[in-house]
């Protein structure tokens, strides 16, 4: 009983730290050359797979709800970036976490890590086509979000086009930056939080 305790303080500490990490981490972002402006890459989910990988998809999205109920406090678009952030980061790490905790291997990191990639973009194309970017208009109208789009990527011509040729590729990239960044990182602490 007493090793049981002992083991959920360290995991909810553990957690906790990976959480403020992947908080700073939200903020440490860039644009990336070729998408629009307003998709930025960062590295926030990498904290959030590592809890996935360590304890459980759980882990993984509890993780991601801290870091973005944290980088809600200072945010400029009025919260739905946050929820876009969390759908997204949980949709890459259930999957991931889930196949891992199945097979805890380098082919079982890495098929997770692929089928959390797909995931999280499949998540991106749907929840931005029929929710995100039109609640995000009542802001910004969609017109104009098409318009710095079509600046980026000229294809960009409506809500679909945006969707397909911006949101899915960018999507597709980060899950992919991720996840190597995670590979590299993870087996390298793995010993030092379990």
């Amino acid at each position: 009983m007493e090793a049981t305790t002992v083991n959920s303080t360290r995991r909810m500490v553990w957690t906790a730290l990976l959480s403020a990490v992947a908080a700073v981490l939200m903020y440490i972002d860039m644009a990336v050359p070729l998408f629009p402006r307003f998709l930025k890459l960062d590295l926030s989910d990498l904290p959030a797979l590592v809890a996935a990988f360590a304890w459980g998809p759980a882990a993984g999205v509890f993780t991601e709800l801290i870091k973005n109920l944290i980088h809600s406090l200072t945010t400029s678009t009025a919260g739905v970036g946050e929820l876009a952030n969390f759908l997204m980061g949980s949709a890459l790490v259930v999957p991931a976490g889930m196949i891992y905790r199945r097979n805890r291997s380098r082919k079982g990191a890495l098929a997770g890590l692929a089928a959390g990639t797909l995931s999280m973009t499949v998540t991106a194309a749907l929840a931005n086509y029929f929710f995100l970017l039109p609640f995000y208009s009542n802001f910004i109208p969609l017109e104009k979000i098409i318009a710095m789009s079509s600046a980026a990527i000229p294809a960009v011509h409506d809500l679909g086009t945006l969707v397909l040729y911006a949101v899915v590729p960018f999507n597709l990239l980060k899950g992919t930056v991720v996840s190597l960044a995670t590979v590299q990182l993870y087996k390298r602490i793995s010993t030092l939080i379990r």
